[in-house]
């Protein structure tokens, strides 16, 4: 895919640019971000006469003869899904994503350039799992710890407008996730009057979502409203393939387990908001939204062991229930204050509670040798909090310059608390001491940011500084292990953009990015996951630090648009989950600090048309990967001796046919990269989906999906040490087919009023 995408590059860039007509460029507000209450009067005066064609400037064949930023480059059309890039980040649209209509959050990202999502829904950005994950710009408890992956595949597609894919963040963003930011724009866009949806899909093996929403609108009056639900079943099947050596390389014991998960995933989400203009400068916005996610699995685990010389020598069952229940609540209020684009002050408060309750209920028999039942229930309450306040200033300075400045404060207050039972059946268990435990974790972040913009010419250059001061609290209630820290650290950024021609932008960047352990990592109790697999937190873990470097290359043409981009991230403090032997065929995971790590690679990104009707997106990412364990404490134990390195690869394309007016048909297909470990590697995966839409009108339409049509979205990991030698394989049983309809009603399209932040002012649109 790799080389075919970089000749096409080359050989199609010159292609379009002799196609490209002058009058399909124009200078335009980009559609999705509507005019602010300041702006509104002034659009309203500069727009066409009813029944008037639009103006469009009249081409010079010049550059500027003054100096001008570079603002945010839009690509419209079924090919390009709303691509739009400017000097820090890039923007996809998803509405003409078919996975949307009947998928998850998550299904909607694998469609997007740069990132993987994986079996289990772990989002990861070039290759990197260490990603923060936004929702309109403000960090969220939905996403935040071992439940990311489970919120990102329960919550609808169809409720984000865009996902934003920040590499490498200006100092305007907190500096965490190593691998970048990626920020999902939820839908805010609402017509004149009255307006909504009601959309419904149902699925094999019993899937079933659906949902309504509905707004009000006037010129100062925005009331809206949406409520939503997924009725998801699970199947998933792993196995594991484990042998054990002494130092002398002997085998000591080989075993073979299949665990069998299923069940059903149920989710409810609803969400209202306000938004009210005081007068024509000033806005004030809230927003209540509640969430819950309940899930009911049941478990089956067989293992056989084998000696030596390959007899039998254990046979184990496990029969088990899993439940757990999500609730999120959240209240946000913000006030915003603006003079024209680029003069604005705003403020903001918010703040979310996560409660998780979840319980495991298991018994194990084992056959060989004879041992006495074992029942087990393990309770867990968990209760996140996260506040954010914050207040934002954006002025110009001169005649060219932009001056961005804000603080924030963050305070995360988060309990963790287990108890467990044990014994031979649920009537005669007791209080299990070894897995009850209490948790208790704090983290209040205060930073500041300020970031410069100005142009010199063709060159616009973007500088920034954010500081924080952080304070950690860790309190491991049952065992008495109390770690408290805390660090001011400094995180710079900088981009240059320059303006090579009328279609062709260069762009170089840096920054500074931290990333902070979860929680769970840092909590130090032993934690049995079953008789075979143990966790435990390390609370001496480090933050990993990364310089990130970027240079890329844009080119867009009438309907197209390529890029390029060279990247490299040095890494230190990295940590990533070490396996160990507790001895008697059980493992230990946990988390350490490696010494460093880099990773440089290439990513191209290709969107335009084939014919008049067929449109392309299509992109690759092949990258080196190297890990240096250096005085890693544990390395010589497990074997891992020296460097490792890998180069990977991976990609993804689409295809969208418009067969007529009213019928549309989507094939898309990616393939993650392959993954190098400190004792091993991650084989790739494929996934692929087809789609089909038929508009009855401009308010009724069908929809036919068809998720992992090939029933190849499976997962393989392998570790290689002398002492250990692992196989491991899962399938999480994706394939699915789905038909939906969806209706839309209310006011016919209007001039749109979102509470969004301003749009840059006169951005370049580009039409297919």
């Amino acid at each position: 895919m790799s080389v075919w995408l970089a000749t096409a590059m080359a050989v199609a860039a010159g292609h379009a640019e002799a196609q490209a007509q002058p009058s399909q460029t124009q200078s335009s507000q980009t559609q999705s971000q509507a005019p602010t209450p300041a702006t509104k009067s002034a659009a309203k005066s500069k727009a066409p006469a009813k029944g008037a064609a639009p103006k469009t400037a009249a081409p010079t064949g010049k550059k500027p003869s003054t100096p001008k930023t570079v603002d945010e480059v839009v690509v419209t059309g079924a090919a390009q899904n709303g691509f739009r890039s400017s000097i820090d980040r890039r923007s996809y649209g998803i509405a003409n994503d078919l996975a949307t209509t009947t998928g998850t959050i998550s299904d909607a990202l694998k469609n997007i350039p740069s990132v993987e999502v994986d079996v289990q829904g772990n989002v990861s950005l070039r290759g990197d799992p260490n990603v923060t994950i936004l929702v309109d710009g403000k960090p969220s408890a939905l996403f935040r710890g071992q439940s990311a992956a489970q919120a990102l595949q329960s919550l609808p597609a169809d409720s984000v407008e865009r996902v934003e894919v920040i590499t490498n963040p200006s100092a305007e963003f907190s500096p965490d996730g190593s691998a970048g930011i990626i920020n999902l724009v939820m839908k805010k866009t609402h017509r004149i009057g009255t307006s909504g949806s009601v959309r419904y899909t149902t699925g094999s093996a019993g899937r079933r979502n659906g949902g309504i929403s509905g707004a009000y609108s006037n010129d100062s009056l925005t009331v809206s409203g949406d409520a939503s639900f997924r009725h998801d079943p699970q199947h998933s099947i792993n196995t594991d393939d484990r042998s054990q050596f002494d130092s002398s390389g002997h085998d000591l014991e080989t075993t073979h387990q299949v665990i069998d998960n299923r069940g059903p995933i149920d989710t409810w989400t609803a969400r209202g908001g306000v938004d009210y203009d005081l007068n024509k400068k000033d806005r004030v916005s809230a927003e209540v939204h509640a969430l819950q996610n309940a899930g009911k699995f049941h478990n089956l685990e067989d293992l056989k062991g084998f000696d030596p010389t390959d007899a039998l020598d254990q046979v184990f069952d496990q029969a088990g229930l899993n439940k757990n229940v999500r609730d999120n609540l959240g209240a946000q209020a913000s006030w915003r204050h603006t003079t024209s684009y680029d003069d604005e002050v705003s403020a903001s408060a918010s703040h979310e509670i996560n409660y998780e309750r979840g319980e495991t209920e298991f018994t194990a028999v084992t056959t060989d040798p004879p041992e006495p039942d074992l029942f087990q229930d393990i309770r867990s309450h968990n209760a996140l909090n996260l506040t954010d306040l914050r207040t934002d200033l954006r002025r110009p300075v001169g005649d060219d310059g932009k001056l961005k400045a804000g603080y924030e404060l963050r305070i995360d207050d988060e309990s963790y608390d287990t108890t467990s039972e044990r014994g031979v059946s649920d009537v005669t268990a007791g209080p299990d001491p070894t897995l009850t435990n209490h948790f208790l974790y704090k983290q209040t972040i205060n930073s500041a940011y300020a970031t410069y913009e100005r142009p010199f010419g063709d060159w616009t250059v973007l500088g920034g500084l954010r500081v924080e001061d952080v304070e950690q609290d860790l309190n491991q209630v049952t065992t008495a292990i109390v770690h408290d820290s805390n660090y001011l650290r400094a995180y710079p950024t900088l981009h240059v953009n320059y303006r090579w021609s009328d279609n062709q932008q260069v762009t170089l960047s840096y920054s500074r990015r931290i990333q902070r352990p979860n929680p769970s990592d840092l909590n130090p109790f032993l934690i049995e996951q079953d008789e075979f697999n143990f966790r435990a937190g390390n609370p001496n873990l480090k933050p990993e630090r990364t310089d990130s470097f970027e240079a890329g290359w844009q080119y867009h043409a009438g309907g197209t648009f390529y890029l390029a981009t060279a990247y490299y991230r040095a890494s230190a403090n990295d940590f990533t989950d070490v396996i160990t032997d507790l001895g008697t065929g059980a493992l230990l995971d946990t988390k350490e600090n490696l010494a460093s790590s880099k990773h440089a690679g290439l990513e191209l990104v290709a969107n335009g048309h084939l014919t008049k009707d067929i449109s392309y997106n299509a992109s690759t990412n092949i990258y080196y990967a190297e890990i240096d364990p250096g005085n890693f404490p544990l390395a010589s134990a497990l074997g891992i001796l020296g460097d490792r390195s890998a180069i990977e690869g991976g990609g993804r394309f689409s295809l969208n046919w418009n067969a007529t007016t009213k019928d549309i048909f989507q094939l898309s297909g990616q393939m993650n990269a392959r993954r190098l470990t400190p004792q091993g590697y991650s084989d790739p995966m494929f996934l692929s989906f087809l789609g089909y839409r038929h508009k009855f009108n401009d308010k009724l339409a069908l929809v036919f999906n068809v998720q992992d049509v090939f029933n190849t979205f499976h997962a393989r990991s392998f570790i290689d040490t002398p002492l250990l030698r692992d196989r491991a394989f899962g399938t999480g049983r994706i394939q699915a087919a789905y038909v939906g309809f969806s209706w839309n009603f209310g006011s016919p399209p209007k001039p749109t009023r979102p509470p969004p932040p301003p749009p840059e002012p006169e951005p370049e649109a580009i039409h297919g």
